[in-house]
């Protein structure tokens, strides 16, 4: 979505339905390594995007002592943007940024009126 490709888009580059990319997607179907590496060429990426933030002894793919893996939230129009801008952002801007971000989800949402 952040780059302006939907479903199909992906699915046709693999020769795939659209069908087949949601249940990767989902999680229901695994991603084949060879299929990974396509997705990763058609996003123009390196493979170990897909890896980023994981912990954990690659051979075993148990955490660390003391880690634990946080589950992400389904992904907005916002949190996209945030995370498209974000990179544009000075490394002070960005740290006041997390700050406030941060401090907001501390805080329950005012109930409106």
């Amino acid at each position: 979505m952040a780059l302006g490709y939907n479903q199909s888009d992906l699915g046709r580059a693999l020769g795939l339905t659209f069908q087949q990319i949601q249940k990767y997607e989902k999680g229901t179907n695994r991603v084949s390594a060879s299929k990974l590496w396509d997705i990763a060429r058609f996003f123009k990426v390196d493979i170990g995007y897909f890896f980023e933030g994981l912990t954990g002894s690659p051979a075993t793919g148990m955490a660390e002592e003391g880690t634990s893996f946080e589950h992400d939230h389904p992904a907005t129009r916002y949190t996209i943007e945030i995370g498209r801008l974000a990179p544009q952002l000075s490394t002070r801007q960005q740290k006041l940024a997390l700050d406030l971000i941060r401090d907001m989800a501390d805080r329950p949402e005012p109930a409106e009126s």
